[in-house]
């Protein structure tokens, strides 16, 4: 097999309707950090590794995840070891969360920006 060129992920793109809100959501709901947020885009470190998110803003109703037979299917993936308290935090504050579902042995729940993109976190 040949080796790839591509080392990683660097960066996902997801639109947004309000850049600033937005921003700031990923960064006080999530605990991400807003690493620079100017007209064009917000960018949002997921934790220590070279992971980002880019937050673009945008009027058209598209969103970063898409459909299979008219169903929403998540397309950005993350995990946490503190699932059910993760789970709790996003309720409490009233974030749109799905139940925490188990298949062979591995927990997960899909949960929703306020823009509407669907997202899945796991352990």
């Amino acid at each position: 097999m040949r080796k790839s060129f591509i080392e990683q992920v660097h960066y996902i793109r997801i639109p947004v309707k309000d850049l600033e809100r937005s921003a700031h959501w990923y960064s006080d709901v999530l605990g991400l950090q807003l690493l620079n947020i100017t007209e064009e885009r917000a960018i949002i470190k997921v934790n220590e590794g070279p992971f980002l998110l880019i937050l673009v803003p945008t009027e058209d109703e598209t969103f970063a995840h898409f459909t299979i037979d008219n169903e929403q299917e998540f397309s950005i993936g993350f995990t946490s070891p503190e699932l059910s308290k993760f789970h709790q935090h996003l309720s409490d504050i009233q974030v749109k969360v799905e139940d925490i579902k188990e298949d062979n042995g591995h927990a997960f729940f899909h949960f929703y920006d306020p823009n509407g993109n669907k997202f899945q976190v796991h352990w």
